[in-house]
């Protein structure tokens, strides 16, 4: 699999799937990666934050799902933060997580996005891009709604690279965790979803490849723990991406 010939899942079966976990979503998530996973989108707002210099950037946080990195940047950035999904019940759990926050909620599709061109200096998206149906227009999107130079900043699900620690990492997210995940959601094809969605994903060199054809600059990623999840970030060019992707 490449990032050339890779296509996502259905959007319509994505947006059902995380309706039908939405009152669970956040327990499983910190349950599940003990947390970690706090860690890693702390590690994005930290770099958005050094990516966008001493200025206060507006950020845009897509597939923002129960809002846990726009709270994230809200915490680092102290700055003006719209979070984005086109899950209806995921952003209302959200809602009630922000409380009184500045953090503006949008419900929107990450492959139409509803913004004029060049209106954020960053935009983010934490283990939103392999569910995209079409992650390369996704990034299209991304790059177009971003200011001049504006950042984008991607968290997501990796390959690792630690020898031996691949397969016991591996041998829990396909065995334990599926079923972990089913039993405490009620919802086994989701967790099921989980680690066939990660088998079929691009490689961290690849996600890099798909950021340069959407005509990003400047590109690179991190490995987060071993390369469970990485971090991958890249610049916007101003001439507008093709959507042939040549």
């Amino acid at each position: 699999m490449t990032e050339r010939n890779y296509s996502g899942p259905d959007s319509r079966r994505v947006q059902q799937m995380f309706a039908g976990i939405a009152h669970r979503y956040d327990f499983l998530n910190h349950f599940l990666s003990l947390s970690v996973d706090r860690r890693w989108r702390n590690a994005a707002a930290r770099k958005v934050r050094d990516l966008a210099g001493p200025t206060p950037p507006t950020c845009l946080d897509l597939c923002s799902g129960t809002g846990d990195l726009a709270i994230a940047l809200q915490q680092h950035l102290q700055t003006q933060i719209i979070a984005s999904d086109f899950c209806h019940p995921m952003l209302t759990r959200a809602r009630g997580k922000f409380g009184r926050s500045a953090i503006r909620v949008v419900e929107a599709d990450a492959l139409d996005l509803p913004f004029p061109n060049t209106s954020f200096d960053a935009v983010t998206m934490a283990f939103g891009l392999r569910n995209l149906e079409d992650p390369y227009r996704g990034l299209c999107e991304i790059n177009r709604v971003l200011k001049p130079h504006g950042a984008a900043v991607i968290l997501e699900f990796s390959k690792p690279v630690l020898p031996v620690f691949d397969q016991i990492f591996d041998f829990y997210f396909r065995a334990i965790l599926p079923c972990l995940g089913g039993v405490i959601s009620g919802d086994s094809t989701a967790y099921q979803y989980l680690p066939d969605s990660v088998r079929r994903f691009p490689d961290q060199e690849q996600v890099l490849e798909l950021l340069r054809r959407a005509e990003f600059a400047e590109t690179g990623y991190k490995n987060l723990s071993g390369g469970i999840a990485a971090l991958h970030w890249g610049f916007a060019h101003k001439s507008p991406p093709k959507l042939g992707g040549e």
